[in-house]
């Protein structure tokens, strides 16, 4: 793996490609651990303060991404699930990574697939760079100012960039919006929103996948009204905004990065594949 050297802030978003090809690479390198873990017989697992489930795949794979970045990008401040959770102080600036080991936990304790590991770097607010892999199904999206996705084994390599599929969101059919829903988390206000909008067909998907799915113009909405953190969405953003897509706040602005005052926490937001084609104005029920 190739550090990027002379990385500094000031050039963040014209070196987003060369992020972006790194982090994918540190991610199908960490699928290894997480494939290791997912392949036992029996995963244990224990709850953390909020109730949420930690296996020794979340913490083995964040070790290995955060080593592999320190490398990588010494001293760039990073936000990290399982380092949060833990009690380490958060100290960021306008340029922060962002990582999550596995999102999609209970999907990991369930033995689905749909699980991913996730690493971004925002700047000023916005995810300039992002990868997202999946590694039981051995697929990987990454983007800077572009977007692709490409097939990595775990602990593999990644392609070489002939093999990689750009990226694009497809147009809003004119027969109804496919939207993807939490497995975890479906609420009453998704239910309402489902209901509310030109909706032909609901599937539910977990961890970032959904923000992958839509990139790759598989489906057309995803709406979230329940808790996540930046480091939950940030990767998932980032490839879905570089495809052409928005993931918009209750105001209609995109999701910002580096909520201090709310400690990292997102509030209710719809990730959408043809943004300015979305139903009327309204993003929320």
């Amino acid at each position: 793996m190739t550090a990027e050297k002379g990385f500094r802030s000031k050039g963040v978003s014209a070196e987003s490609e060369n992020l972006a090809r790194l982090f994918a690479t540190i991610a199908v390198a960490a699928g290894a651990l997480a494939m290791e873990i997912f392949a036992r017989p029996n995963i244990e697992a224990r709850l953390k303060s909020d109730r949420s489930p930690v296996t020794e795949a979340d913490e083995r794979v964040e070790a290995y991404l955060l080593r592999e970045l320190e490398v990588a990008l010494p001293g760039v401040p990073f936000l990290a699930e399982e380092s949060v959770a833990s009690g380490k102080t958060l100290d960021v600036n306008d340029v922060f990574l962002l990582i999550d080991p596995i999102d999609g936990t209970r999907e990991f304790l369930a033995r689905s697939s749909d699980f991913t590991i996730n690493v971004a770097l925002a700047e000023k607010g916005a995810p300039r760079a992002g990868a997202v892999y999946a590694p039981a199904q051995g697929r990987v999206w990454f983007a800077g100012a572009l977007g692709y996705e490409a097939e990595a084994a775990p602990g593999g390599s990644l392609p070489p960039a002939q093999d990689w599929r750009p990226l694009r969101v497809r147009p809003r059919p004119a027969d109804g919006l496919v939207a993807l829903i939490s497995k975890s988390h479906l609420d009453a206000e998704t239910k309402s929103f489902l209901s509310s909008h030109q909706i032909m067909r609901s599937a539910p998907i977990g961890s970032s996948l959904k923000f992958c799915l839509l990139a790759r113009g598989e489906a057309d909405v995803y709406p979230r009204f329940g808790p996540t953190m930046e480091w939950d969405t940030a990767a998932g953003d980032a490839v879905l905004r570089a495809a052409g897509g928005a993931t918009l706040d209750p105001r209609g602005a995109p999701l910002r990065y580096g909520k201090k005052d709310v400690d990292y926490r997102n509030g209710p937001f719809i990730a959408w594949a043809d943004a300015s084609r979305r139903d009327g104005n309204a993003t929320l029920p």
